[in-house]
């Protein structure tokens, strides 16, 4: 892991890498939402207002999965100093967020036809929304290191984030463990509990949304490590 350390040879590996993972992933997410909307029969019980789980569910899932490697590159940046850990994580924060937003919007939309309410205090819907206000935090704490000269995220905001994980699985058990208008698990080791005409457009948005996601983290890494240099650059100059 160590070897990626160096700023440059991570941005000879992240620069094409970054191109391979866009264009693929708006591909599948195009094919996944055309053939969401045009191929797939509507539900029996919530016509077509169920195409909305082709943008809801994999918001739902890199929320969750941005936060994760929130908290992971938190642990590396901690216990083995990985320089570019911090960058990372601030990175993820920003795209974490905008999906984590999604994932609520989408899921509001859904539920007025589906329940009757814009909104209800159960278990998934307030574990995603302190999910947001975690994010929130996060990146807040984020620009302050970095107003502060640091280039990726203080010790403070790496254990944060660390903290923050506790959420991740209290969302994924939430239907679970409390009564809630939420279904529950639709898909798991088992198998699937979705129809195998709504549930294979679910997975090419699901990885184009990933591949998506990857390489704006990516596109991100590469503008801070830029931004560092420039500031460097401008702090020798000034003591010169």
């Amino acid at each position: 892991m160590h070897r990626f350390a160096n700023p440059a040879r991570f941005l000879k590996i992240a620069r094409p890498l970054t191109g391979w993972l866009l264009w693929p992933g708006i591909l599948l997410l195009l094919a996944g939402c055309a053939s969401g909307l045009f191929l797939t029969p509507a539900d029996y019980l919530q016509g077509n207002t169920v195409r909305i789980l082709y943008i809801h569910v994999p918001a739902a899932w890199l929320g969750m999965a941005g936060w994760t490697g929130i908290a992971v590159s938190g642990l590396m940046q901690l216990v083995w100093r990985h320089p570019l850990a911090a960058v990372a994580g601030r990175a993820i924060a920003a795209p974490g967020a905008l999906f984590t937003a999604i994932c609520l919007m989408t899921g509001s939309i859904w539920g007025r036809p589906t329940w009757g309410t814009w909104w209800e205090w159960d278990g998934r819907m307030t574990s995603m929304l302190v999910l947001l206000f975690l994010y929130l935090g996060y990146i807040a704490l984020a620009n302050g290191s970095a107003r502060q000269g640091q280039g990726g995220v203080s010790p403070v905001t790496a254990i944060f984030g660390l903290v923050g994980a506790i959420n991740i699985p209290i969302i994924n058990r939430s239907v679970v463990w409390w009564n809630s208008l939420h279904q529950g698990p639709s898909i798991t080791m088992r198998g699937s509990s979705i129809d195998g005409s709504l549930l294979w457009p679910l997975g090419l948005t699901l990885f184009g949304f990933t591949l998506l996601f990857a390489a704006i983290v990516l596109m991100r890494m590469r503008a801070i490590l830029a931004q560092n240099k420039v500031e460097a650059r401008m702090q020798r100059l000034t003591r010169g």
